[in-house]
């Protein structure tokens, strides 16, 4: 595998994680979220499943089939990292704090996508080819 190959496959997991951090750099009250219960936990889950199958998909694909216990471990460990670094950020943002509870989600989040992965996508790229 090439230098430029293993490059692109980080290109997904930068981008999402360049969104986080703008999105984390909004003043309180400049980003909307209707008034339900609960939606900005779902909203970080979300977006953390998100950043999670990015960085299943930075790794190649025999390596995550090869190792498939430690990546996952990894792609969770490695959300949460980024989860506190985020929340630090916010530290710092008009407006905005720390929140154990959003860590969570995030955690919460890649775990999940981490589970998804590999139940139902996994076996569908390894069927393909």
């Amino acid at each position: 595998m090439n230098v430029e190959f293993r490059f692109v496959r980080l290109v997904p997991m930068l981008a999402i994680m360049g969104i986080i951090f703008f999105l984390s750099h909004q003043p309180a009250g400049k980003i909307f979220l209707p008034d339900i219960p609960f939606l900005d936990k779902v909203a970080h889950g979300l977006i953390y499943s998100i950043l999670a199958n990015t960085v299943l998909w930075a790794f190649s694909p025999a390596y995550r089939a090869e190792k498939m216990f430690f990546v996952g471990f990894l792609t969770v460990l490695f959300c949460f990292f980024y989860g506190i670094s985020d929340e630090f950020h916010q530290s710092f943002t008009k407006g905005r704090f720390v929140s154990a509870g959003d860590l969570i989600a995030d955690t919460v989040g890649a775990f999940l996508a981490v589970i998804f992965w590999y139940k139902r996508i996994e076996p569908r790229l390894k069927a393909n080819k």
